[in-house]
């Protein structure tokens, strides 16, 4: 279904009005939790994730039979500044190997029974160097949000948003220092693997796009200091909240894209839980700032979905074990 939103402003107001977590279903599952062949709180943390993925499904004993991996794609014209390790044309090149199967989101994804879908923006037109103008136009930020939304199938019951686009982690550095305060210094990291030469060129140009843009709200930092991928990210997780789709957020670009929502409408990503926590650079800062503990910490820092796409074994072992296990009552286990 299109998009309910055609203007910036229209993209505000649909996030005031977006559904919320369902009280009775909470209320169910909680009841049933504590009915479970179990001690109390045994599950730990196990127990809270399926007691709020059956609030947003708005069923007290859910499973997750759909799941819904998206790859957005875009390049980035800050990459001028030598911010990467690799070159622009690395991006198709890695789009290419999403389609024949051969990254490790694929493998991923179908270890996890998910779906994965890859969508590719604009690749042969970067956005500007956002240390010289806006990354995007209103128009271009328009499209991305709308594609990104219209990429999440309704039918799912949980998505995860990866990304591929050499030069992003500097975007998203400049994103998170516009959202939350700070310096280049206090957000970029090395990504792809820069040495300190790159680091110190990183830093530099997330300072450089802060102080020519100053971005008043939260999507005019996304217009100028961010990403066609990053947009499409955004618009996903907004569609998914619209759908009542749980979201598990990946690694520091995808929690800085899922910010913006966050800055725009508190509360905007209620239905998101973080999936793991990088290594790269200020991915706990970020976390912190928008009061997420991640499920995984392993080291990760290639991007692509990856540690979501694992962290959806954790959900799915949750809602099983909520879901599938016996209470007291039905296996005749005396709960004294």
């Amino acid at each position: 279904m299109p998009a309910p939103f055609t203007t910036l402003s229209d993209f505000r107001n649909m996030l005031v009005q977006m559904p919320g977590s369902e009280a009775v279903a909470i209320a169910q599952a909680t009841t049933r939790n504590g009915q479970l062949t179990k001690p109390p709180g045994a599950l730990g943390r196990l127990e809270d994730l399926a007691i709020w993925y059956a609030g947003w499904r708005g069923d007290p004993r859910p499973v997750i039979a759909a799941p819904q991996v998206i790859i957005f794609a875009g390049n980035h014209g800050v990459c001028a500044q030598g911010v990467s390790a690799f070159p622009a044309e690395v991006t198709a090149q890695m789009v290419a190997n999403f389609e024949h199967g051969g990254a490790a989101i694929n493998q991923l994804a179908k270890a996890m029974g998910a779906r994965m879908d890859v969508h590719a923006l604009s690749l042969d037109r970067p956005t500007q160097d956002f240390t010289q103008g806006p990354a995007m136009t209103e128009a271009e930020l328009l499209s991305a949000l709308n594609i990104g939304w219209n990429a999440v199938d309704p039918q799912a019951d949980l998505l995860v948003t990866g990304e591929m686009g050499i030069g992003n982690t500097t975007s998203a550095a400049a994103l998170a220092a516009a959202l939350f305060g700070g310096t280049g210094a206090d957000w970029a990291g090395r990504g792809t693997g820069v040495d300190d030469a790159g680091l110190a060129r990183k830093v530099a140009a997330v300072d450089a796009g802060l102080a020519l843009h100053a971005p008043a709200d939260p999507l005019a930092a996304l217009r100028c200091l961010g990403g066609r991928e990053l947009a499409a990210m955004a618009g996903a997780m907004a569609a998914a909240r619209y759908h009542r789709i749980p979201v598990i957020l990946d690694g520091f670009i995808c929690t800085a894209a899922a910010a913006v929502l966050d800055r725009l409408q508190p509360g905007a990503l209620d239905h998101a839980v973080a999936g793991h926590l990088s290594v790269e650079g200020a991915h706990q800062r970020l976390l912190d700032a928008l009061g997420k503990v991640p499920l995984l910490s392993l080291g990760l820092r290639l991007g692509e979905g990856s540690g979501a796409a694992l962290a959806i074994g954790v959900l799915q072992s949750a809602v099983a074990c909520h879901s599938g296990m016996a209470s007291f009552a039905e296996a005749g286990v005396s709960d004294a």
